[in-house]
């Protein structure tokens, strides 16, 4: 790996790592604190039913957990929020415009350049292809190229050069 790589690389593991497991465990942990200590210990009805922390800690995760999961579930399911969030990730992520390092590139699509090449080749020998199609399949050989060579196919709304 390249120094250049390894700066956005740790930085991407950093915040996955600290969002998504640190500052979750530690919110978390802060809002039970927070919520049990500045209002339960204010509130006498409610010290009544929860005199002890660890009581309230474990009711509010058993309650917490099943309705985090039913919003999730409805975030993904029932929203269009999910869906404009895989809309930006689509038109932010540099490979649905070219192809990402591996069988793709190596394997897969120089066999389907091939397949096209010997189609082509087939379908002009039995006379049945169309100057129109010879267009389209001169179109789609080109993209093919530059797609196995590392180049972008399409406009992405942001480009990003990897």
């Amino acid at each position: 790996m390249r120094i250049r790589e390894l700066a956005p690389r740790s930085w991407y593991y950093f915040r996955i790592g600290y969002n998504t497991y640190l500052v979750f465990l530690i919110g978390y942990g802060s809002t039970l604190v927070t919520v049990y200590y500045l209002a339960i210990k204010n509130i006498p009805e409610l010290q009544s039913i929860f005199q002890r922390f660890s009581l309230f800690a474990v009711l509010a995760t058993f309650v917490g957990v099943p309705v985090s999961v039913l919003i999730g579930w409805i975030h993904t399911k029932r929203s269009g929020l999910w869906k404009a969030e895989i809309d930006i990730g689509v038109e932010a992520n540099p490979y649905y415009y070219r192809l990402p390092p591996g069988y793709n590139k190596e394997a897969i699509f120089p066999t389907y350049l091939e397949i096209l090449r010997l189609v082509k080749r087939l379908s002009e020998r039995a006379n049945v292809l169309t100057a129109e199609d010879k267009t389209e399949i001169d179109n789609l050989e080109k993209k093919l190229k530059i797609l196995i060579e590392g180049g972008y196919v399409g406009v992405p709304k942001r480009r990003m050069d990897l």
